[in-house]
């Protein structure tokens, strides 16, 4: 079939659901002329009648019901390939709600915001900064931006980076800070409470931008991640690096929502861009 008579599939569908030729004129926005001519050229090109006329109208002949059915497959998959081209050209528009750690809300991800309002300016991002991990399992999330070294398996998603932990400290500094709150899960809260003394921790926090500032203060050792260490000094003779995957991650049944995909796949790709982290 030449490519020029897949428009003249549609006036041959249309007759045939119709039963005539002014009501598949009605039906297409066209004139009767239009419709008698396309099926006439639809017929004339393969080799035979499509319809037995009447007066009556226009009844699909027995033997060529088959044709008729499918034409409909034909019609489908082609509106199928048109809605999916149109929702790839389709600018993402409506709020995307994006769950991640406060110090990577605070430091790495402002400048995705202007990127993403410029490519595409109906969409609104909203940031959920937290160290817990509650976000979406009261569904308050629609992209998550984690460190962690799997993913729930009712999460998809990508590694987008890794991230490196190094122990920082001013010099002169003595003792260990530790982890309290959600970051007592994590890697390098693992490796603290397995090789650092109890007595020897000097203090302790639940962010990893507040542990940064008592490491400035002189307080004691940190485990912070590698691009939070702006004015300490990495100690590797104290502790190993450690890195973790950095996850760009949602819910399965959202994945494929238009904008929530569209700001997920650049998210990853920002991410990976960004100094402080390794791309995967």
């Amino acid at each position: 079939m030449h490519s020029a008579n897949w428009d003249n599939l549609r006036f041959v569908l249309a007759v045939a659901d119709k039963g005539s030729l002014s009501g598949a004129a009605k039906a297409l926005g066209v004139n009767h002329a239009t419709v008698l001519r396309r099926v006439a050229a639809f017929e004339e090109e393969h080799g035979g009648a499509v319809f037995d006329r009447s007066a009556a109208g226009y009844r699909v002949l027995p033997d060529r019901a088959r044709v008729i059915e499918a034409a409909r497959d034909v019609a489908s998959a082609m509106g199928s390939v048109e809605r999916l081209m149109h929702g790839a050209r389709a600018p993402v528009r409506g709020v995307v709600r994006i769950s991640s750690t406060d110090s990577l809300c605070q430091t790495v991800l402002p400048g995705f915001v202007a990127g993403m309002h410029e490519m595409s300016p109906g969409l609104r991002l909203e940031f959920s900064s937290s160290n817990a991990h509650l976000d979406f399992a009261r569904l308050q999330a629609d992209i998550a931006v984690r460190p962690a070294v799997r993913l729930p398996d009712e999460l998809t998603g990508q590694i987008a980076a890794r991230m490196t932990f190094r122990a920082y400290a001013v010099p002169g500094a003595s003792g260990w800070l530790g982890l309290s709150g959600p970051l007592m899960r994590s890697s390098p809260a693992v490796w603290i409470a397995d090789n650092v003394e109890p007595e020897a921790i000097t203090g302790a926090a639940d962010s990893f931008m507040v542990l940064r500032e008592m490491a400035l203060a002189g307080v004691g050792v940190a485990y912070l991640p590698g691009y939070l260490g702006q004015g300490l000094e990495p100690r590797p003779d104290l502790a190993p690096e450690i890195q973790v995957p950095v996850w760009v991650a949602s819910y399965t049944e959202l994945a494929d929502v238009p904008r929530i995909r569209v700001v997920r796949e650049q998210l990853v790709a920002y991410v990976a861009r960004q100094p402080g982290l390794i791309a995967p």
